[in-house]
């Protein structure tokens, strides 16, 4: 059977080669279309390849009555609907990995800039003059690297960096020391890279978490005549804290590919001489855009031919029977995950899910994905989803494990989690009740009947008297309503939780402030 591919944004021939040359392929490429064009002619295709100018919205999507697949040649999905592509079965894959060679490239391109002061030197030259002791700069030979985010351009920014024989301390919720040992670099927290670097890059996604993660505060912990590169996200860095630390001094120089809002114009930042940048060129390479080409040409076709495909996107196809019987409790496993992640302590190492009742009947993969992702997905924002859940813990050297058990504890059906770090082990129970929703019923082996909300407080503590009373009397003081409230103790005078569902987020300063009174151990906030 012929395959017919169509291609409606640039795409070099010689990163879709592998299409080009297989026999029972066509490919069109039908560039600058309009929409009325592409909705005429897309129903005869079984695959369309984008980069970011065509906009595969939901219309698009419907008319493609063969479409099986949708590859974005690049990181990005913004131009997709995802949710439309899902409802139509229609498999999206993109190439998370062709641009991870050019950005990290580029990050040592623009730490030798800045370090030389190369742009401005340069320019100094244009104007026709020679003045070498304006541009005095410094080595990176023995200086300290820190970088937050140690994914793939993390990583690989640190082997360059080591072959100028820098030391490297990096930061990353899923990097172990043992794993950093293994690579020759130190471990440590935000707070221990951002004290002991001379340069600091930035390779995190941009989430609600990591906005302005670069902040006043941030540069206040900073060594005096650091030097500050973000090739990443712009928002990572707060641009105006930034400017106030380069003109007080405490940041010798920066180097910026990114900015918060883009393109840029006359922004503050460019007319101070200690800033060089460039305009978002990290993926900007002939290599790249080749690679993020030949990377989703292979995962089409691998869809096509009825072979899983390697970075897929948005959810696979399920039987509408498993749907049913699952479809209850994504809320469950998601929520389970994304509370376990805000509450345990450390690199992630293994995540055990255990199944009771008639959950232990049917295939539970899905639900095992949706916990993945509700886990992970603090730290890895939209990157995660159902479909690479397992693919990126693998990547991050997580261990999922599923078990199935008789042993029900009186429930119809039971999901519990356990998550085991390198520092702690911390486990939650829930399930669904017919009519009432969906319960935590066990927090570390302490017995609950809590419904997650989007805002909850969780509290240790010891167990004495008028515990309740101090911490109702304290949230009402910070103006913040509590909607419900659970205990549970193991003895009388030990160890005690506190679970509070709120009507609003509590703020860091009522958090630290909390923490203070007496008998709590401590209090962590939870959005869901």
């Amino acid at each position: 059977m012929t395959l017919y591919i169509l291609i409606s944004d640039p795409i070099s021939d010689d990163g879709i080669n592998t299409l080009l040359e297989t026999e029972d392929v066509i490919v069109d490429k039908k560039i600058d279309l309009s929409k009325k064009e592409l909705l005429n002619c897309i129903g005869k295709y079984d695959a369309l390849l984008v980069r970011s100018q065509t906009e595969v919205d939901r219309e698009l999507i419907a008319a493609g009555k063969n479409l099986k697949a949708i590859g974005r040649a690049g990181v990005g999905v913004d131009n997709v609907d995802l949710n439309a592509a899902t409802e139509h079965g229609v498999v999206v894959v993109n190439a998370p990995m062709g641009n991870t060679i050019s950005t990290a490239e580029h990050t040592m391109a623009m730490l030798m800039a800045a370090s030389r002061k190369i742009p401005q030197s340069y320019e100094s030259l244009t104007k026709n003059e020679w003045n070498r002791k304006a541009y005095v700069g410094v080595e990176l030979y023995q200086k300290t690297l820190g970088i937050i985010g140690f994914g793939r351009i993390g990583n690989e920014v640190s082997k360059r960096a080591k072959g100028f024989q820098m030391n490297v301390i990096a930061y990353d919720p899923f990097l172990t020391e043992e794993k950093a040992e293994k690579l020759g670099i130190t471990c440590g927290s935000i707070d221990d890279v951002l004290k002991q670097a001379d340069f600091i890059t930035i390779h995190t996604p941009l989430l609600k978490e990591t906005k302005h993660l670069i902040n006043q505060t941030a540069f206040e912990k900073m060594k005096k005549g650091v030097y500050i590169l973000n090739c990443a996200r712009g928002g990572l860095v707060d641009e105006e804290a930034l400017y106030h630390a380069i003109t007080t001094g405490k940041v010798a120089g920066a180097a910026l590919d990114v900015f918060e809002n883009e393109p840029v114009i006359n922004h503050e930042l460019l007319n101070l001489p200690e800033v060089i940048a460039t305009p978002h060129l990290g993926a900007s390479t002939f290599e790249a855009q080749e690679n993020v080409a030949v990377d989703v040409s292979f995962d089409v076709l691998e869809m096509l031919r009825g072979k899983p495909a390697k970075n897929p996107v948005n959810m696979p196809s399920v039987s509408y029977e498993v749907i049913q019987k699952l479809e209850p409790y994504y809320t469950l496993a998601e929520k389970i995950g994304s509370f376990l992640s805000q509450i345990a302590k450390g690199a992630i190492r293994e995540i055990a899910i255990e199944y009771s009742g008639e959950l232990k009947e049917i295939n539970t993969d899905l639900l095992n994905r949706i916990t993945v992702k509700g886990m992970l997905k603090k730290h890895l924002g939209h990157q995660i989803n159902d479909v690479n859940a397992f693919h990126l813990a693998e990547q991050k050297e997580i261990v999922i494990n599923e078990k199935k058990t008789t042993l029900n504890k009186g429930f119809t059906n039971l999901m519990t989690i356990t998550v085991k770090t390198n520092e702690e082990m911390r486990s939650i129970s829930g399930t669904r009740i017919e009519g009432l929703g969906i319960e935590f019923v066990n927090v570390d082996d302490y017995r609950v009947d809590v419904v997650p909300t989007s805002h909850m407080i969780f509290i240790r503590h010891y167990d004495k008297p008028g515990m309740i009373g101090k911490v109702g009397s304290f949230l009402g003081e910070c103006d913040i309503n509590i909607a419900t409230m659970q205990v549970g103790r193991k003895e009388p005078g030990g160890e005690a939780i506190m679970l509070l569902s709120v009507d609003k987020h509590l703020k860091h300063d009522f958090i630290d402030d909390l923490k203070h009174v007496a008998n709590i151990i401590d209090v962590t906030p939870i959005e869901l």
